[in-house]
């Protein structure tokens, strides 16, 4: 029974079909559209697909980009499933002070990456940063407790802000530098080091509650920009949402076969 996974994000909406919708299922296909392409799915990539018998996606576009994906998946008779986080899922608990006003990509990250690190070995606490259009560091105890995040802008809304709010200045394309010695690398290195910082820093911050060293995992559309300058070592790992749905999917369609 076919599964359908959706991501969509700030700038792209990424989908992925399975053939079980449970961890280790087979990937069938796979694509990513940016959001203005949204309404050539169903004519375009999704249109020689298997019809997915189930559906489970995260949104964090807002609710027109939402009607737009439901009418394109008008193509099979699937109802639309969408995310919105709860107490607990999955093994994770959520610490927030309002749990479903935690934003659904980053309730679906956090799960796959639990999961992930169970599947490595012990239980340790983690740290998960989502580096795209925004930025998420995230911060999980050993039992599964969300206990907070982070949100900082990506690079890309760093470099507009100032360019905006700075005369002179225009976004450029520049290098990350130990001592950068021009304006288009000092941008690029700012940004990057700030990203950088706060990645750094949650993962003192739950060192320090914890008493033991976290697993660390890094996904998003920028993460791979992120590795060389980071200090502390992070697992690139690229599809932390979709394993975080197929996980859910697991538990919220349970007629699927194993």
């Amino acid at each position: 029974m076919p599964f359908l996974a959706i991501d969509v994000g700030n700038t792209r909406l990424k989908w992925a079909l399975y053939d079980q919708p449970r961890p280790g299922a087979r990937l069938l296909a796979h694509g990513a559209e940016f959001l203005e392409n949204i309404d050539t799915l169903a004519e375009g990539p999704w249109a020689q697909l298997p019809t997915p018998r189930t559906m489970l996606g995260c949104i964090v576009a807002g609710d027109a980009a939402r009607r737009r994906v439901e009418e394109q998946m008008e193509l099979w008779d699937v109802p639309a499933r969408w995310v919105v986080a709860g107490d607990s899922e999955a093994g994770l608990q959520n610490g927030y002070d309002h749990p479903s006003r935690l934003g659904a990509d980053r309730w679906v990250a956090m799960i796959g990456a639990r999961h992930h690190m169970l599947a490595q070995g012990p239980a340790r606490p983690i740290v998960v940063a989502m580096v795209g259009t925004a930025v998420t560091v995230e911060a999980i105890d050993p039992a599964g407790r969300f206990l907070g995040g982070l949100i900082l802008p990506g690079h890309g809304i760093m470099l507009r802000a100032l360019e905006s709010g700075t005369a002179g200045l225009h976004v450029p394309t520049g290098e990350v530098r130990d001592f950068p010695t021009n304006t288009s690398d000092a941008l690029t290195s700012g940004g990057t080091y700030a990203i950088a910082g706060a990645m750094e820093r949650m993962v003192q911050n739950l060192r320090r509650h914890c008493g033991s060293e976290p697993a660390c995992y890094m996904t998003g559309g920028a993460g791979w920009k992120m590795a060389p300058s980071l200090s502390t070592p992070f697992e690139l790992v690229e599809n932390l949402i979709f394993d975080g749905l197929l996980r859910m999917a697991r538990e919220r369609f349970p007629q699927a076969p194993a």
